[in-house]
């Protein structure tokens, strides 16, 4: 199996291992970090893993987990796996800066407009992250998050809705993508096939589809 068949499970128990959260073979992103469970294999999971760590809805992708009474599986569909293989061309454009801690507010405010499902207080403590600055704001972002050897996760490109139409995003993953692969990694996205303009901005600017991953949601069952 390669190790982007389960991409959760194998980031947590590699490169983002200082995150982990572990119980009973369920494993997780602490929940101010990120909302995503991770399993080695489709299967049973305990209830006493559930009750340690999940208090909100979580998602997992890959291995169907099989649930206990008094919690729900919500199924997602799928998700795509798109990966890039080669150096992407850079549109010209604004100047595009390294964001660090004292954009945390900003990056956050930008993720609250139009990246809220899965973005966390905490998550851009996952990875490196670059953004186009405007007046008094983020006009777009991009981030990496999910990081297994040789492999790391572009995640967050967003966009200001304002500012949608300037080519920043493609501007943004191609600088992103380049980065990665100059650290002699491959960089990956996962990518909603509902979500038709950014799987067309991924297919013109080098990224391939990989496979459809199952998505999963999991939270308590209602009284």
């Amino acid at each position: 199996m390669h190790a982007l068949d389960n991409p959760l499970w194998s980031s947590l128990t590699t490169v983002h291992k200082a995150f982990a959260l572990e119980a009973h073979g369920l494993i997780r992103y602490p929940a101010e970090v990120a909302p995503f469970l991770a399993m080695r294999e489709s299967g049973a999971i305990a209830p006493e893993a559930l009750a340690a760590l999940v208090d909100a809805p979580a998602f997992m992708l890959g291995p169907r987990p099989t649930l206990p009474a008094g919690w729900q599986l919500e199924d997602l569909g799928v998700i795509l796996q798109m990966v890039c293989d080669a150096p992407l061309s850079v549109p010209p454009g604004p100047p595009v800066v390294a964001l660090d801690a004292t954009d945390r507010p900003a990056i956050l405010e930008l993720a609250s407009l139009v990246y809220p499902h899965y973005f966390r207080p905490r998550t851009p403590e996952l990875g490196s992250y670059h953004g186009v600055r405007g007046d008094n704001r983020l006009d777009a972002m991009i981030g990496e998050r999910m990081a297994l050897p040789g492999l790391r996760e572009i995640s967050a490109v967003c966009t200001h809705p304002t500012c949608v139409g300037r080519g920043l995003a493609r501007r943004l993953l191609a600088i992103a993508s380049n980065a990665i692969l100059e650290r002699g990694e491959t960089p990956f996205l996962h990518v909603s096939p509902n979500n038709t303009r950014a799987v067309h901005l991924y297919e013109q600017n080098g990224y391939r589809h990989r496979i459809d991953m199952p998505f999963w949601a999991v939270c308590r069952a209602p009284a």
